[in-house]
């Protein structure tokens, strides 16, 4: 699945191409999505409006308009936003087409169809908040220590699926949880509530630095994800421990072992990662 750095490659990739750019028409499939696609709210609020703005919020994708109407996209496990000159022959899981005014088309794509399109009015944004229930961004001001400690106090849930806990910090998937916790030198089934004010710095520190790595890189393609140019990412070049099972480490040489947390795998180094 498309973590943070993913959705925020193809942010980066998406806003040149289509900011500025209004949209003309749009096209669906007919097949539903994880959620049913909008597309009379769609085909009635979009086409005239103007794209003034892409954003990311946690592993959402949000297209602002000059109508302040807001399209938020989720990739899912398998979904694709790209650029494509309109007379190309569309693929065959491209679910949702956006004829822009330069004679291209935004298209959504999404094979296993886990991903969701949804649209907000500017009236319905004037009453909701989408995000409300989300948790603070781990490369903003307020992924902090304290934030961190508050959430964890009392708890003996793992610290793998603590991070991985959209109220707690969204974007931190399963990839850069393991990541960070190998970079922190903390074993991944240590309850959260016994962590100490220097490792929850540790893991702020390198949640920042790991994420920033894998955004400058490109993202991780393990199987399916491109950026919005068709393009792969580079980070899984440099994983220390996701998908390294049996490897050795690339501090101590020890070979990195995967259990499961929460159902998902998670790997780490038992030497430099021993203690919990």
């Amino acid at each position: 699945m498309p973590e943070l750095p993913e959705v925020e490659v193809i942010k980066q990739g998406l806003a040149p191409l289509v900011v500025g750019r209004r949209v003309e028409q749009v096209v669906s499939s007919g097949k539903k999505l994880r959620l049913p696609i909008p597309i009379v709210q769609l085909q009635g609020g979009l086409p005239g409006s103007r794209i003034v703005a892409v954003e990311r919020r946690a592993k959402f994708l949000i297209l602002r308009t000059d109508r302040e109407d807001m399209l938020v996209i989720h990739l899912g496990m398998t979904g694709r936003v790209g650029i494509f000159a309109a007379g190309t022959l569309r693929a065959r899981h491209d679910h949702l087409c956006f004829l822009l005014d330069n004679g291209f088309e935004m298209r959504f794509n999404d094979a296993r169809r886990f991903g969701s399109v949804q649209f907000f009015s500017a009236a319905q944004l004037g009453e909701i908040d989408p995000f409300a229930n989300l948790g603070p961004e781990p490369l903003g001001k307020k992924f902090t220590v304290a934030h961190l400690q508050k959430c964890a106090k009392g708890r003996r849930l793992p610290v793998k699926g603590f991070l991985m806990e959209n109220r707690v910090v969204v974007g931190i998937g399963n990839i850069y949880a393991s990541e960070t916790l190998f970079a922190a030198g903390i074993h991944p089934l240590t309850p959260a509530g016994s962590l100490v004010a220097e490792q929850w710095q540790a893991i702020v520190r390198w949640a920042r630095k790991v994420l920033r790595r894998a955004i400058k890189a490109g993202g991780t393609t393990i199987s399916d994800y491109v950026n919005a140019g068709g393009e792969s990412g580079y980070f899984q070049l440099e994983l220390a421990v996701y998908g390294r099972f049996g490897q050795p480490c690339r501090s101590c040489k020890t070979s990195i072992e995967r259990i499961l947390v929460g159902g998902r795998a998670t790997f780490f180094c038992p030497l430099c990662q021993g203690h919990r």
